[in-house]
């Protein structure tokens, strides 16, 4: 149902690695469809240091937002995205930030980059920002701080590549483990049994960030739906 009031509010939607605007099309219109305005950023994820992607792809979201004349704003972003919303905002402040969901983010980094970077191709593939994303203490993940903002956390729990899940400790999405989802300062967090590709698209995802932008809290009471 749509609530007229939120129009004022606008949810800039950041992709992940390796993805465009197109993965965050299925969360962009449930978002429309609720009222709020939205901004769906495109950015070249594998072409720029982490940096610069998130200055290119926050600024113009914000810019976006500004000249919808919103109130508020929020981010919903998947995997890499997180991280640049968390990189950008270690520096700098921005007027009229609200809520925050992140989807399997690389909060603590990602075992699969420290295993597999070193391997022929794989900077090619993953560009430069998928170089920083290791745990190691300089990576960039683990330079970072904790949030201050407003930040929910949905971590997958179910993974379609074996062998992938097999270089991460403990429970994973197939491309990042539930604990390195993790960061401090979060206000709330949950898993459910979806993948990292397709968390985005998950009806009971989507339903969840919904709940968080709304409440600042998950619906825990909800029984969680498979992809």
């Amino acid at each position: 149902m749509q609530n007229p009031e939120l129009k004022s509010e606008c949810v800039v939607l950041l992709h992940g690695l390796a993805r465009t605007s197109l993965s965050m099309q299925i969360i962009n219109q449930a978002l429309l469809k609720r009222g709020y305005s939205v901004v769906n950023i495109n950015y070249p994820s594998r072409q720029l240091p982490i940096a610069e992607l998130a200055t290119f792809a926050i600024e113009q979201g914000i810019l976006k937002c500004r000249k919808k004349q919103c109130k508020k704003i929020h981010f919903v972003t998947h995997s890499l995205g997180g991280i640049l919303v968390r990189h950008y905002t270690q520096s700098k402040t921005i007027p009229n930030m609200h809520r925050v969901v992140m989807l399997g983010p690389p909060n603590q980094g990602s075992e699969i980059v420290d295993r597999l970077k070193k391997l022929p191709g794989y900077s090619q593939v993953q560009g430069p920002a998928g170089l920083e994303l290791g745990t190691a203490d300089e990576d960039t993940p683990k330079q970072l701080g904790p949030v201050n903002f407003e930040l929910g956390i949905i971590a997958g729990k179910r993974s379609i590549n074996p062998f992938l899940s097999s270089l991460i400790p403990g429970q994973d999405d197939g491309k990042v483990s539930v604990e390195s989802t993790k960061t401090q300062g979060m206000k709330d967090f949950i898993t459910l049994p979806i993948t990292h590709t397709f968390m985005m698209w998950n009806p009971e995802s989507i339903h969840q960030t919904l709940h968080f932008l709304e409440h600042g809290s998950f619906d825990h009471k909800v029984e969680p739906i498979n992809d």
